[in-house]
């Protein structure tokens, strides 16, 4: 399973630190790890994403600000979140991939996610 953390209210301009950590014998081998963010009455959004061996994405609206990390050892990643805005608001849910057998198909694990608030 995956638990998620470091969710806060903060004020606009300050910084959250996000963690993500995958338990258990069932999700090993991560290659990919994500942030989404699911912003009250709109669609759920991919807010960061890192692949091994291929690098970082992230969402237009928190590139420069947003800078997410992958630890494979610990199967977890940090996503670190600076000078926040209100539009930032939202559930922050981790999300972790793994390989199958068929090329280019991954499994799909969920947390419960963790909730920012920034205030103006």
């Amino acid at each position: 399973q995956l638990q998620a953390s470091g969710g806060g209210k903060v004020r606009a301009g300050e910084s959250l630190r996000l963690f993500c950590a995958a338990s258990g014998r069932k999700i090993y081998d991560i290659n990919v790890m994500a942030w989404y963010r699911q912003a009250p009455g709109k669609q759920r959004e991919l807010v960061a994403v890192i692949t091994d061996g291929k690098g970082t994405n992230y969402a237009d609206s928190v590139k420069g600000r947003f800078t997410i990390t992958k630890d494979n050892v610990r199967k977890s990643s940090f996503l670190q979140m600076d000078s926040l805005k209100p539009e930032d608001t939202g559930v922050y849910i981790c999300n972790a991939q793994t390989p199958t057998a068929v090329a280019g198909m991954n499994n799909y694990y969920w947390g419960l996610g963790t909730e920012v608030t920034v205030s103006s």
